[in-house]
């Protein structure tokens, strides 16, 4: 089943924010889900197993280096992103 997730990771006891983000956006990239970051958050689609498995793995990864946040909505019934869209065409 394919699935849509809205992440966002809030870094805590840190001025600078930017490293760990960057950090969990590059855990998430050629994992096998599509990635949209955005101002406030992320959105990632994909195989439901694969969307949970690569977030679960991104999160352990900056989870042991700095104190996070993660919050996340998933959804089977968003709708496609874009490109998505194009290849279903």
């Amino acid at each position: 089943m394919r699935i849509q997730a809205e992440l966002s990771l809030y870094p805590l006891k840190t001025k600078e924010l930017a490293p760990s983000i960057e950090a969990f956006l590059r855990a998430l990239a050629g994992k096998g889900i599509s990635i949209d970051p955005g101002p406030m958050g992320t959105v990632v689609s994909g195989e439901s197993r694969t969307v949970f498995r690569v977030i679960s793995k991104g999160f352990e990864k900056v989870a042991k280096r700095d104190e996070i946040v993660l919050i996340a909505k998933f959804s089977n019934a968003c709708p496609l992103s874009q490109e998505e869209n194009r290849s279903n065409d």
